[in-house]
């Protein structure tokens, strides 16, 4: 077999993603005939039939589903060492450092800028969609996460455990309460991933209502200023860490306390297998950050 192809192999995972030709090749902005003779190309290397096409449309054979698995995987590890490749050519030693709103990782700047006067720090802020993609192709170098976060190719320490609240409008009936039970917010819309909240997503399946992305005109909303734009619109919910939540009181949003509601958990993550100098040295001294937020979130919006 010849050395894979990483640009037949981006091809691939967008036809895979998209499952058309068509719509793949206006997203590469190649032509579709083009996108076609690669894809039988990246096959004919691998002697393997990665996609069935039919008059039915397009699907993704066994070895196709297999090859997806660990493609995108192997596509972030090329974009991370191109990146860490250029950053190096520039003469600048950096280390990135990611974090989740209200997480604070400080200690864990000053700790290294002690220990390597010549090194520049930086800190990205993340999000519950990228903070595992920036591990994986090269933005951050070690990131504090909030879980669950999908762990291949991942090493995680745990940090702490935190508080969650939810956040309703100001106006809505359940914003009267001081505590909220988990089943009194099943009828309301979460306006962020139900996996992120398995206890709604339990409580809502029983009540056989759709889950976020199954009925139209329910947005699933990522920054958290979005969120709460929509949450005080009154088009639904959000379940926010308690730190979280105290960064952004407003007065046309309250937060509640949930009975039902797990704690949030909190772990520092990087790519597995790599070793540098100030990344172990970051992950040695975890324990800077190992300290839950104490502040407290002002409850009545």
């Amino acid at each position: 077999m010849s050395d894979l192809n990483l640009r037949r192999l981006r091809y691939f995972v967008v036809v895979a993603e998209e499952l058309s030709y068509g719509r793949a090749a206006e997203r590469l902005h190649i032509a579709q005939p083009v996108l076609s003779r690669q894809i039988t190309v990246l096959e004919q290397e691998l002697g393997v039939v990665l996609l069935d096409r039919s008059t039915r449309g397009t699907a993704l054979s066994s070895a196709g589903e297999a090859l997806l698995a660990e493609a995108k995987g192997l596509l972030s590890s090329a974009t991370a060492l191109e990146r860490r490749a250029r950053i190096a050519a520039r003469g600048v030693q950096r280390f990135s450092i990611g974090f989740m709103p209200g997480l604070i990782v400080t200690p864990m700047v000053q700790a290294l800028n002690h220990q390597f006067p010549g090194l520049q720090v930086d800190v990205v802020r993340t999000s519950w969609d990228d903070q595992v993609e920036m591990i994986h192709d090269g933005r951050i170098d070690i990131s504090v996460v909030r879980l669950p976060v999908a762990t291949r190719g991942l090493a995680t320490e745990p940090l702490f455990k935190e508080a969650r609240v939810v956040a309703l409008a100001a106006s809505h009936p359940l914003a009267a309460q001081e505590t909220v039970a988990i089943a009194d917010l099943a009828p309301v819309d979460l306006l962020q991933d139900a996996d992120a909240v398995p206890e709604w997503r339990d409580a809502r399946l029983q009540l056989a209502l759709p889950l976020p992305g199954e009925q139209g005109g329910m947005p699933i909303v990522h920054a958290v200023e979005e969120k709460l734009e929509q949450v005080a619109a009154g088009r639904g919910i959000v379940i926010l860490p308690k730190s979280t939540a105290r960064l952004y009181t407003r007065p046309d949003v309250a937060y509640r306390p949930v009975d039902g509601l797990a704690p949030g958990e909190v772990a520092l993550a990087w790519e597995a297998g790599r070793s540098t100098l100030p990344l172990r040295f970051a992950i040695e001294n975890a324990d800077t950050l190992r300290v839950s937020p104490r502040a407290e979130v002002v409850l009545d919006g």
